[in-house]
């Protein structure tokens, strides 16, 4: 069958009429190939567009990490405004974009690999595309270098404790301190265990090794920095994905609440914007992770120039601020999970907030919390888009509601 790419998917396929779909194609393109059930497998390029590059990666074509590699920068930083624009569209919300910024080679600070024992050793990387198999990446270009030269460690790390029959869960967060390892789906963590895990940290530059949610092996704290203040994340705890993304939410953030004196910080984390925001005003910490709440605490106890930080553990799915909560604040950062806020939202547009900075991954779940807020009378005046996934389908924003 030929047919011609008219647009490209939320999930970076190419579609042509049909719908027919085809993988690693740009629109404009005219594309030949077999059609099983609504889907190109190996489309041939018949047409190439403009906008086509080599993909730098030599993993590319049989790794599933990235979607965009084969699209220029130019079109990936205009497809991704426009799947923004989409998303609020489809709600009747204008799309004020104001700027796109799109992340290095060699920028993520945090990767999350799979592993598995083999006959020979271990294979560590991510899967194939739409599948199961296990592709090997010694030669990732999306990770930072210090992530890169770990490999020796997390290939000691599975083939001491992984399984042939199942697969490890590694996260690996970089830190100036060394590499944060959180590993997940492991075989029971016996004395044994612990103590040729606990080697193999004390033989390498990693700061910490938990197992299965445990801390086995700590050489020293793997501390991190936000706003120059440092602080040190629980394992496995989410952090952004690269410094120069977390720089550009925090400035954005900071110019929506202004001058406020109050803040409340919903889905804070570890501080993110808690504690660069603390140096200017009073900021109240809310997450459901206490786990988390302590590290920011003890970020904000050790640094100097703050103001007043109050935490609180609390689950804003099922019990949200309230309007008379939130009515005390000058303003209010929120950055909620994929799923969005729905009923924290519904209490915010409910308020008297003046000034509203909501940072969120999910552009659907975010236009529909976008309605919500418009609805209510605030204006949506402008959004960052943030692309710290780069060569992935993954959208970040950072958007700032005024209520007249």
């Amino acid at each position: 069958m030929k047919a011609m790419i008219e647009r490209l998917g939320h999930r970076g396929d190419g579609i042509a009429e049909g719908p027919v779909y085809a993988p690693l194609t740009l629109p404009g393109e005219v594309v030949e190939g077999d059609v099983v059930d609504g889907r190109m497998i190996l489309p041939r390029i018949l047409t190439p567009s403009p906008d086509r590059v080599r993909p730098p990666c030599p993993h590319f074509k049989s790794c599933g990490g990235c979607a965009l590699q084969h699209a220029s920068d130019p079109f990936v930083e205009q497809w991704k405004a426009q799947v923004v624009r989409d998303a609020l569209g489809a709600q009747g919300v204008p799309a004020p974009i104001r700027s796109v910024i799109i992340s290095a080679p060699q920028s993520r600070r945090r990767a999350v690999f799979s592993a598995r024992r083999t006959r020979k050793g271990a294979l560590l990387g991510f899967h194939a595309r739409a599948s199961n198999i296990l592709i090997d990446t010694p030669n990732c270009l999306l990770v930072v270098p210090e992530i890169t030269s770990l490999r020796p460690v997390l290939h000691d790390i599975a083939v001491t404790g992984g399984s042939r029959k199942g697969e490890l869960s590694i996260t690996v967060t970089a830190s100036p301190g060394g590499a944060d390892v959180s590993v997940m789906n492991g075989k029971p963590a016996d004395a044994g265990l612990q103590q040729e895990l606990a080697r193999i940290v004390s033989d390498s530059t990693s700061a910490r090794l938990s197992w299965n949610g445990e801390t086995v092996a700590q050489r020293q704290p793997p501390w991190q920095e936000t706003g120059g203040i440092r602080f040190t994340p629980p394992p496995g705890a989410f952090l952004q994905a690269t410094k120069a993304g977390e720089a550009t939410l925090i400035a954005s953030v900071r110019q929506t609440v202004k001058d406020a004196r109050c803040i409340a910080d919903l889905f804070a984390g570890c501080g993110t914007f808690t504690l660069p925001l603390a140096r200017q005003a009073e900021v109240h910490a809310v997450e459901s992770g206490s786990d988390m709440l302590a590290a920011l605490d003890s970020g904000w106890r050790c640094g100097t120039g703050m103001r007043k930080v109050t935490t609180e553990s609390r689950d804003l799915f099922r019990r949200p601020l309230i309007v008379d909560e939130l009515n005390g604040y000058d303003a209010v950062v929120i950055d909620p999970p994929r799923a969005g806020a729905r009923a924290q939202v519904a209490e915010l547009a409910a308020s008297t907030v003046p000034r509203i900075a909501m940072v969120s991954c999910n552009p659907a779940s975010f236009a529909r919390d976008a309605k919500v807020l418009t609805d209510a009378g605030l204006t949506l005046a402008h959004i960052d888009v943030v692309d710290q996934f780069r060569w992935s389908t993954h959208v970040e924003l950072s958007a700032q509601f005024t209520r007249q």
